[in-house]
């Protein structure tokens, strides 16, 4: 489960940058409705896997919202990534 939330930030997080590149004007505006579409199944996607992820990881409240919180800021995703990162070598780790 931690793998598939890993390639939905990841996902998400770039669908949110081409969204804003739209905006920026580095992709043309013809593009904003399948673009628009794409990322926000995507996030929402991210949002249900955060929930999903955060239940069977045991993390708090505020972990959780954090990690969703940062479903919404661009390139948060990478910090995001780095934490997931480091709960999965956590979750393998013998006990």
């Amino acid at each position: 489960m931690l793998n598939l939330f890993r390639i939905a930030s990841l996902a998400e997080g770039i669908s949110l940058l081409v969204i804003l590149s739209v905006t920026a004007g580095f992709i043309s505006r013809d593009y904003v409705f399948v673009l628009g579409m794409t990322h926000g199944v995507l996030f929402m996607v991210y949002c249900v896997l955060s929930l999903l992820v955060s239940h069977r990881q045991d993390w708090s409240v505020a972990t959780w919202l954090l990690t969703l919180l940062a479903g919404m800021i661009p390139f948060a995703f990478l910090l995001v990534e780095n934490f997931l990162g480091k709960e999965q070598r956590r979750s393998a780790a013998p006990t």
